[in-house]
């Protein structure tokens, strides 16, 4: 058994590198799984040959027809193997993208049914490259059925975590419809991968590619947030990791932690927002080395963790040069490249 409780292979078969890392953001679009959305009406493939997917909104959360990218190491493992050696990467820790979620669906048993094929189709992408790939599953998010994807992800199909968006169902993070969820993934210890699945007031993002370079940020925080004020975190203490370095959230501690001692609305928690926040994990897609590295005197280098966004277009190229570009410690950057997920992962960790 892994730390989340489903069959891993045993952490003395896995070698830890003296060089090279594991990234735990990095996206996979299995063709199988594209194909059984196009079957049921669900998805355009006429662009694949050009690195483009259309999909339904419902599944996508995103307008209609629009061209969504589509590396051929999306679905290909051969390519994402080249890719990953050509930056030094070991491994990947790799989840569907958030346009696969169901995010904005509202009907309970398409989301359920569509989030359980996309998890089936990873294992067997991932299952290409045993030694190379682990897989995150996704579930339903905002809907009852939730924890029983996690539980089946784990412990039926071996997934070594849980990749979750920042809303499902129409509902936040912080909806009581997810307590069963986090009870069963703060139980287990499972690695838990947070990925913004929408944006705040997408009308006035509609241009400049401003979703993903500020919607997402901000989403990633406003969720975060929640989980805070909500006291999901008081109560279930999760293993819970924020892509893009945790978005707008780490320029907040200071006002969150204002708030908190000024509002009594937001006095909800025994602790200060901070205190929780600095629990979490973070990746290191950034974009930036001093904010890189302010992360890191924030959290300390035990709490960052290697993630590129593979293979999208906002993505790190030169992963290991970012995070050795720090001038950090022989430990500390050790700990950022490998170790800090490997012990989140199951996977052994470098002596």
């Amino acid at each position: 058994m892994g730390l989340n409780g489903s069959q891993q292979a045993p952490a003395a078969a896995v070698t830890a590198p003296t060089a090279g890392a594991i990234d735990v953001h990095a996206h996979a679009m299995p063709l199988p799984l594209l194909e059984r959305l196009a079957e049921r009406g669900l998805a355009d493939l006429t662009g694949v040959p050009d690195g483009v997917v259309r999909l339904d909104p419902r599944v996508s959360g995103v307008g209609p027809r629009a061209s969504l990218p589509l590396a051929r190491s999306q679905y290909d493992v051969d390519v994402r193997l080249s890719e990953m050696d050509a930056v030094g990467v070991e491994r990947h820790a790799v989840s569907l993208p958030p346009f696969l979620f169901c995010s904005t669906a509202d009907e309970r048993r398409f989301a359920a049914d569509i989030v359980a094929q996309g998890n089936d189709e990873l294992v067997g992408y991932v299952a290409d490259a045993p030694d190379r790939l682990l897989g995150l599953g996704s579930v339903p998010l905002g809907w009852p059925e939730a924890a029983g994807e996690a539980r089946r992800a784990l412990d039926d199909l071996g997934l070594a975590g849980i990749a979750i968006g920042s809303r499902g169902g129409g509902r936040d993070l912080d909806d009581p419809v997810n307590d069963d969820l986090w009870a069963l993934l703060s139980e287990r210890r499972t690695f838990v991968f947070l990925h913004p699945s929408g944006v705040p007031d997408p009308h006035r993002q509609a241009d400049f590619w401003l979703p993903q370079l500020v919607g997402y940020p901000m989403e990633t925080a406003l969720s975060v947030a929640r989980l805070v004020f909500g006291r999901v975190l008081e109560r279930f203490p999760l293993n819970l990791c924020l892509a893009h370095g945790g978005g707008c959230l780490p320029a907040l501690r200071g006002r969150l932690d204002m708030g908190w001692e000024r509002k009594d609305v937001a006095r909800t928690t025994r602790v200060k927002p901070s205190e929780f926040t600095d629990r979490l994990y973070y990746d290191t897609a950034v974009f930036d080395p001093t904010r890189l590295r302010r992360l890191v005197e924030d959290v300390g280098a035990g709490h960052v963790l290697l993630g590129t966004d593979h293979p999208f277009e906002l993505g790190d190229r030169a992963p290991l040069d970012t995070v050795r570009g720090l001038g950090l410690d022989r430990e500390s950057t050790r700990a950022i490249l490998w170790d800090n997920a490997a012990g989140l992962l199951g996977l052994q960790v470098a002596h």
